[in-house]
């Protein structure tokens, strides 16, 4: 053998073997994850997806890439970042919050959909089946839409003499409608005048709450929705302004300066559809997961608000509280 093509024998096989070790490398996963508030708003729930990830052996930035879609609290903005991701070619979508999972089942029928929201999925049109959800959509719902009306009770149970009531609901929400007519007709039985009031973005909070007090009204049950989430700290603000017993879903609202939360956790659903994502990763279908509902419901109570509200917490009330903010 010439010594020219002995080399080449020898430089061939030393420059494909890189090239040959990469096109080997397994493909990292990639989830897409589509919410419609911010970053900000709901950093502490996505950790909690990331738990769950971690829990199945999948890690951010290492064995796991994750496609971050926010709608900033546009929901109409929710049908072409769905789109992106869907041409993007995730392996999962993970639809956090009611509206962007309606906008992801709207979008795909192929690419598997893990969604978390706060009513029943049934109803939604999400699923036909908790058991067996078929498609190519599963994931976890908890307890909040369904506790309007008790949050309404309850806060009625503070101010028993207050006879008009406020209800704050966002419109474009898929679940204005059943919240609206469940708290309408706890009013009713309760004898109570109930103005149902607008929000669609940030900026509307304060004129509620002026329009709320000119027309009568002396305790506001805020209905649930990513966007009052993600303003938990404003709208608890406002409340303490305008003197204003208000009560809201989740405890930050509580811990911001609310007067009261009632409602699911905050964290574990996540934690939950960070899990189910994993498992579909490993090769599970959706259909074969059924849908987790989380049921434990937790009462938080701010005794300070009640005080600079000049509201005495009845004794029964705190004592059934999971927490008492001072």
């Amino acid at each position: 053998m010439r010594r020219r093509n002995f080399i080449k024998v020898l430089l061939v096989p030393a420059i494909a073997w890189p090239f040959t070790a990469l096109a080997q490398r397994p493909k990292k996963p990639v989830i897409g994850l589509l919410c419609s508030t911010s970053a900000e708003a709901y950093a502490s729930r996505i950790a909690s997806i990331r738990r769950g990830l971690n829990e199945t052996g999948f890690v951010e930035g290492q064995n796991l890439t994750i496609e971050y879609r926010w709608a900033d609290g546009q929901y109409d903005r929710l049908p072409a970042l769905v789109a992106d991701l869907v041409r993007s070619r995730v392996d999962v979508i993970l639809a956090v919050t009611t509206p962007a999972a309606v906008a992801a089942k709207g979008a795909t029928t192929t690419v598997p959909i893990v969604f978390e929201v706060g009513a029943d999925p049934i109803k939604l049109g999400l699923v036909s089946s908790l058991s067996q959800p078929g498609g190519n959509l599963t994931g976890v719902s908890l307890l909040n839409v369904e506790l309007a009306a008790k949050r309404l009770e309850l806060l009625h149970e503070i101010v028993p003499t207050t006879k008009i009531f406020g209800l704050l609901i966002n419109p474009t929400s898929a679940n204005a409608a059943t919240l609206s007519k469940d708290v309408k007709a706890a009013a009713e039985k309760l004898g109570i005048q109930l103005h149902v009031q607008h929000a669609t973005t940030e900026a509307d909070f304060e004129p509620v709450f002026a329009s709320l007090r000119e027309l009568g009204a002396r305790a506001l049950v805020i209905g649930t929705d990513p966007l009052f989430n993600a303003g938990s700290e404003r709208l608890a603000a406002l409340a303490l302004r305008y003197v204003m017993p208000t009560i809201y879903q989740y405890r930050a609202f509580a811990a911001a300066g609310g007067l009261m939360s009632y409602g699911g956790s905050s964290t574990e659903p996540f934690r939950q559809a960070g899990i189910y994502a994993g498992r579909i990763l490993k090769g599970e279908k959706p259909h074969e997961l059924a849908i987790q509902q989380s049921t434990k419901v937790e009462l938080i109570v701010n005794l300070t608000t009640a005080r600079t509200l000049g509201i005495r917490l009845p004794t029964s009330l705190i004592g059934r509280a999971d927490e008492v903010v001072e």
